[in-house]
């Protein structure tokens, strides 16, 4: 209120002084712009200008004044509003197998772990609580709603999980019921699902339901799709038709992470409820910001403007060609005028 009072007041004491200094102006208009007495058609507007620049700095400058100062400290982000990013990992022991990476040189489990480090590097984990299913011949989860991101990286870095199973064929429907069944109590839309895994012995039939909680699914794929490796007596490689069709049948999409990392765009597509809108986050003090920088700046440009290109009146300047050779001519003509008449004294 009181910024707005001292704009008014600014506002009604700048038009007044506009208005006294166009009288005084115009009574030298001849001398200022020339023979038109008039100034270049943008230069109109400035005392609206000048005006408005004035009013603007004034109610932004009180503004920041009044308001109380912003302390910069991170925000806890209540536990109602946190996202949630469920992984179900196959931990099979075909996972173990090193044909993964640009180089066929890395274990399908580590390429999984730069995955994941490229995922978290990238996206805002600050608004997210992590869970970790892993998938063998059964699922079993091994962490739930940690923000702690080394637990995490642990998980990854080689922890043998598979020990904790018997032996037997992947099931990863298995994780995929565990996932949903995790995932069943929370908020709609609020739930991002990663599946990694090698597709290795993935059955046709029984693909469980996700609940509404789910937004985003994404499957990726590790592990070589051309060139596979034995394993308990069969060939294993990433089955990527298999997997494809997993990604389909979940609504999501599928990513062959065996070469490349997940692309920012997809990791943008999987900001569940997408990121706020950045003018929404705009407050009162941002815009006094910006209204003092615009009102200041207009209000240092103009006296620059005026005078370059306030007027096109140069007074004892000829500014083209034409002008300097007809005033040249002129006073040659003048000049001669003169000889032949001299004036008697």
């Amino acid at each position: 209120m009181v910024a707005g009072l001292a704009a008014i007041v600014i506002l009604v004491v700048a038009t007044g002084a506009e208005m006294l200094h166009a009288r005084r102006i115009r009574r030298i208009a001849p001398l200022v712009f020339g023979p038109s007495a008039q100034p270049a058609a943008w230069a109109r507007i400035v005392p609206a200008l000048r005006v408005l620049s004035l009013t603007g700095l004034c109610w932004g400058l009180i503004t920041l004044l009044l308001l109380p100062p912003k302390i910069h400290a991170a925000q806890a982000i209540p536990d109602n509003e946190m996202k949630h990013l469920l992984i179900v990992l196959d931990v099979s022991p075909s996972m173990r197998l090193e044909d993964a990476g640009q180089n066929k040189d890395q274990a399908r489990m580590q390429r999984a772990s730069r995955l994941m480090e490229s995922f978290f590097e990238r996206a805002n984990m600050n608004r997210y609580q992590t869970s970790v299913i892993a998938v063998y011949n059964a699922a079993k989860r091994v962490v739930e709603d940690t923000r702690d991101l080394e637990v995490i990286h642990n998980i990854f870095n080689d922890l043998p999980m598979h020990h904790a199973f018997v032996s037997g064929e992947t099931d990863l429907f298995s994780g995929l019921e565990e996932a949903a069944e995790l995932a069943k109590p929370w908020n709609p839309h609020s739930t991002t699902l990663l599946l990694i895994s090698d597709g290795d012995t993935v059955p046709g039939v029984g693909m469980p339901k996700m609940p509404v909680s789910v937004a985003n699914a994404v499957v990726i794929g590790v592990g070589d799709s051309v060139k596979g490796s034995f394993i308990n007596g069969h060939h294993s490689r990433q089955d990527v038709s298999t997997l494809r069709q997993l990604a389909i049948r979940l609504n999501g999409t599928y990513h062959n992470g065996n070469e490349k990392h997940l692309s920012t765009d997809l990791i943008d597509q999987l900001a569940v409820g997408g990121e706020e809108n950045p003018f929404e986050k705009l407050t009162r003090r941002e815009y006094a910001l910006a209204i003092c920088g615009l009102s200041a700046l207009i209000y240092a440009l103009i006296p620059w403007l005026l005078h370059y290109w306030g007027t096109g009146w140069r007074p004892g300047v000829f500014t083209s060609r034409k002008e300097r050779a007809r005033a040249r001519r002129e006073a040659e003509r003048k000049q001669k005028s003169t000889q032949l008449h001299p004036t008697a004294t």
